[in-house]
């Protein structure tokens, strides 16, 4: 846990609820409206997951997915499959999908059910009686997947992976191979890297570069590790995470820095993350006199994730990560133009 008492779910989310927008709400009964039903009918079916925890076999198309993964539920909905359970994260406790996803839930016509669990609850699982529960961002481990998956069938993430380090491409194919749409998933996946391609292609002066990507609490630094999926992000542009980040945080996603190990956070681009976290939000990183003392300070080639821009970077899945992508290359190229 972070020494500026975040919770696992907190250190998770990258953001507040404040920071997103109008989000979907969410009724109470679990239920698929007149969408496009359950995953494929027939098709791909029975299938074998291998993962995290074992194998799971899932003879027929499910009807009834419940996701269980804080941010499980945008693959889900984006490969058109409805979801009668989706886990609560932050915000609004009323609410289950995020602006970004909106458009993909009313056209499957999903009116989740909000299964608000600060850790997994089996009888509010099994309530909704799902077919299929999927937990790939989740705090699925050994001893619980034992007892949620005699529920239904249950999909952990992949094996080699850090807890919560499952890049986005990873989780959406897994998630298109248990819904029966593999070939739609590799489509969803194909099409989002080759815009990553294209600011790449055009930002060659990013390739090889070290992009730290951190946050600022009352009383420590936190940076994120290379298997964190928003240091991914940044790899996916070209950059690479420093590797001392890995060194520090071994098998977590993140690590704490004391605020005299401010130096660690100097490399060719610095990226300011959960803002929101922040006490004093972005004023207090720009006035703490060892960040500004950083060359990477000083030559301005920092960035600031705040507002909507933190909410939609948080999440990094296949729905939320062009939003993502609008609005933070516009401030990489500002701070690392092309030459």
């Amino acid at each position: 846990m972070l020494v500026m008492e975040f919770s696992r779910r907190q250190v998770l989310l990258g953001s507040l609820a404040a920071a997103g927008g109008v989000l979907l709400s969410g009724c109470g009964g679990g239920e698929s409206g007149g969408g496009s039903g359950g995953a494929a009918d027939g098709e791909g079916f029975p299938v074998t997951i291998e993962h995290k925890f074992g194998s799971t076999t899932i003879e027929r198309a499910p009807q009834r997915v419940v996701s269980i993964g804080y941010s499980d539920h945008d693959a889900i909905l984006a490969l058109g499959v409805p979801v009668v359970g989706v886990r609560y994260w932050y915000g609004d406790e009323n609410t289950a999908v995020q602006p970004w996803a909106t458009a993909a839930a009313q056209q499957t016509g999903s009116q989740p059910q909000i299964l608000n669990m600060p850790t997994l609850e089996p009888e509010k699982i099994a309530a909704l009686q799902p077919d299929l529960i999927i937990g790939i961002y989740s705090d699925l481990d050994q001893q619980n997947y034992a007892t949620i998956s005699a529920i239904a069938p249950t999909v952990g993430p992949p094996a080699g992976f850090n807890d919560y380090g499952v890049p986005w491409q990873d989780a959406t194919r897994f998630t298109g191979r248990a819904l029966g749409r593999e070939a739609q998933a590799d489509q969803l996946v194909a099409d989002l890297d080759a815009r990553f391609a294209q600011v790449r292609d055009a930002n060659p002066q990013w390739a090889g570069k070290q992009a730290a990507v951190a946050t600022r609490g009352a009383d420590n630094f936190s940076i994120f590790a290379s298997q964190d999926p928003r240091s991914r992000f940044f790899g996916n542009l070209g950059f690479v995470t420093p590797p001392r980040f890995d060194e520090i945080a071994g098998t977590n996603f993140y690590a704490d820095l004391s605020f005299e190990q401010a130096t660690e956070l100097d490399h060719d681009l610095l990226v300011w993350d959960q803002l929101s976290f922040t006490p004093g939000g972005r004023a207090t990183v720009e006035n703490d006199q060892l960040v500004s003392r950083l060359p990477v300070t000083r030559e301005q080639r920092s960035i600031f994730l705040e507002g909507a821009v933190e909410n939609v970077f948080g999440w990094q899945t296949v729905l939320s990560l062009p939003a993502a992508l609008d609005g933070i290359v516009p401030m990489v190229e500002q701070a690392l133009p092309r030459t």
